[in-house]
């Protein structure tokens, strides 16, 4: 099953999706991670739909991502005596303690917390952002002011406070759960919601304890002013462009995606960008020129990832959406300009040794027109290296760690496979590497690869031999 592609896709699993069939043509058609969304479904249902993705790669001997996602705490309004109503421009609003259904004038805060850090000029976005209320006056349990923008406002409506670090944990009790009983399933990657800050990072990885690779999510705002900080501690980060989509102006979406992928790139670690990307094929068999401009702009911007949330959980055409996303991959990536692009922002070397092995692979590569680039790795450390280059060529690691090797399935460019080969010396690795690389399709006769790997062999963090070989 390899992909004629190097940037990966990420697909959302639902209603729409969780069944055996719909999950074998969701892979099949190009899905390289699957995504389980815990703020919806229990326990049983998600095991249930990981049990059916471990039995399809184990048919297809190819190894599958598995990322749950946590649902991060939940800013929502009360509820209204009618269900809904109708605001003016200019009229006051008011936010409380009291728990009784609201109506034209107020509604129930049932967030202390945000009240209390609220003050005079503060605004509160609503309902996706489609009302914005300007904060006028401040009480012990409610909050005056006056609707800026939108016309009504309906039960339970989640709300955003754009500027405003909120005194609320990243993880709630719910998530507790949910990640305990999603590092039981044994899934692969854990995506954290509402980080605001880097001890919320640090507060998961200490849940964690290394039992799988950590996403965090950088929807806020305030995460973007310790955005490097935040990657130091995280596996890899997701560009949730709904949420922080609301929080900043619209007009600065663009180039926070590409500084966010640019910093995360330069760090080694892969960047997967998420929300609204082919939306309107929920409902229609094609997407707008518009969504499909946006996926190629990734791409452009070298992101490691792409994901469907919707379009594949509850939409209508769950299989053509991944179809669709993947030629505008394919399409994309061959593009002159995009090549460009890669070598223009690739990073510099860092300063080891495994780092220099591989960004001189990434050279010899060019130099010696080799079609492939193989890692032997342990951590998996070394295959995220060359992948931070962006070669032209596919990477093809080699792990004797299945965690690894699913964990690998987002990053870009690398196709992972887990395989315990008992090598000794330094000529079988190039020998089993040309082998495996023949029988998967990526190499023919008479062509070259670059191989790295360490001495002693198998030894983890011990990348220090580069070589350049041929299939005989």
């Amino acid at each position: 099953m390899n992909r004629n592609r190097k940037t990966k896709i990420l697909a959302t699993l639902g209603p729409a999706s969780n069944n055996e069939d719909m999950i074998r043509k969701l892979f099949e058609a190009g899905v390289d991670i699957f995504r389980l969304n815990f703020s919806h479904g229990k326990h049983e249902d998600h095991r249930h739909v990981l049990e059916i993705i471990r039995k399809i790669e184990k048919e297809c001997n190819h190894a599958i991502g598995i990322m749950a996602d946590m649902q991060g705490p939940k800013l929502r309004i009360g509820t209204f005596k009618n269900g809904k109503v109708a605001l003016e421009k200019g009229q006051s609003f008011r936010f409380d303690s009291n728990p009784e259904e609201g109506d034209e004038t107020r509604v129930y805060l049932p967030h202390p917390e945000v009240i209390s850090v609220l003050s005079t000029g503060n605004k509160i976005l609503l309902d996706d952002g489609k009302v914005h209320i300007e904060i006028k006056k401040q009480g012990k349990d409610y909050l005056e002011g006056i609707v800026t923008a939108g016309n009504s406002l309906s039960n339970n409506k989640g709300f955003n406070i754009p500027g405003i670090i909120l005194p609320i944990p990243a993880l709630t009790n719910k998530d507790k759960k949910d990640l305990e009983a999603a590092l039981e399933m044994n899934v692969d990657w854990i995506a954290q919601s509402f980080v605001q800050k880097p001890e919320d990072v640090l507060e998961a990885k200490d849940l964690i304890k290394d039992r799988a690779a950590l996403m965090v999510k950088i929807e806020k705002p305030s995460a973007l002013i310790q955005l490097e900080d935040i990657i130091e501690l995280a596996d890899g980060i997701m560009l949730a462009r709904g949420d922080l989509g609301v929080e900043i102006p619209p007009e600065n979406v663009p180039s926070v995606q590409k500084d966010v992928i640019k910093t995360v790139r330069d760090k080694g670690k892969p960047v997967v960008v998420a929300t609204q990307m082919l939306e309107s094929m929920i409902t229609n068999p094609q997407p707008t020129r518009a969504e499909a401009s946006d996926v190629a702009t990734a791409v452009y911007d070298g992101t490691d990832c792409v994901m469907l949330s919707a379009e594949t959980a509850a939409g209508q055409y769950p299989v053509q959406a991944v179809e669709m996303m993947d030629r505008i991959i394919r399409k994309t990536e061959e593009d002159e300009d995009y090549l460009d692009m890669m070598e223009a922002a690739r990073p510099d070397a860092l300063n080891t040794p495994s780092d220099a092995i591989t960004t001189a692979a990434y050279y010899v590569a060019q130099d010696v027109e080799a079609v492939l680039i193989v890692n032997y790795t342990n951590s998996g450390a070394t295959a995220l290296r060359t992948a931070r280059q962006r070669p032209e060529v596919p990477i093809l690691c080699l792990t004797p760690n299945l965690d690894v090797a699913r964990r690998l399935s987002l990053s870009y460019g690398v196709h992972a496979i887990h395989n315990e080969a008992d090598i000794e010396d330094f000529t079988g690795p190039a020998r089993h590497a040309a082998a495996i690389a023949q029988e998967r399709g990526f190499i023919k006769k008479g062509e070259r690869f670059i191989m790295t790997a360490g001495m002693p062999f198998g030894v983890k963090g011990s990348t220090n031999i580069l070589r350049i070989a041929k299939v005989e």
